[in-house]
């Protein structure tokens, strides 16, 4: 997926319970993608951004957020009108607020080991994405 180039303009939501693997599937994805450094869940943060060198990404756990003004309040409006790769955990929490996704992957464990993992391309760019 790191390598397709529709994912440099993407907004990604991720589902699954907690434990599932989402952050570890973004922690892979971006490592892919070139980050070096320390790749943390933005639970409480919300963001956490990355600056790619051809393009940003910002990751997003929307887990604990509850306000809508915050949302506002954080420019989280200014940040998906612009380009880069958006990536969303817990977009439920959000809902009505954010766009819509290109690719919804849902994270299902299997065990504790095992995961059933769940493309959902929901755009052309979506498209672009699936293997």
């Amino acid at each position: 997926m790191a390598e397709r180039p529709a994912l440099r303009r993407a907004f990604v939501e991720l589902h699954g319970t907690l434990g599932a693997g989402k952050t570890t599937f973004v922690r892979h994805l971006l490592r892919a993608l070139g980050v070096t450094g320390h790749v943390k869940s933005p639970t409480y943060a919300v963001m956490e951004p990355y600056e790619l060198g051809e393009f940003n990404a910002w990751h997003f756990d929307f887990y604990r957020f509850n306000d809508p003004q915050e949302w506002e309040d954080a420019g989280f409006r200014d940040v998906f009108a612009s380009p880069g790769l958006k990536l969303a955990e817990w977009p439920e929490k959000a809902e009505g607020l954010l766009p819509e996704a290109d690719l919804c992957i849902t994270i299902t464990p299997q065990g504790d080991e095992l995961r059933t993992v769940r493309l959902e391309a929901c755009s052309p760019c979506g498209v672009a994405l699936l293997p």
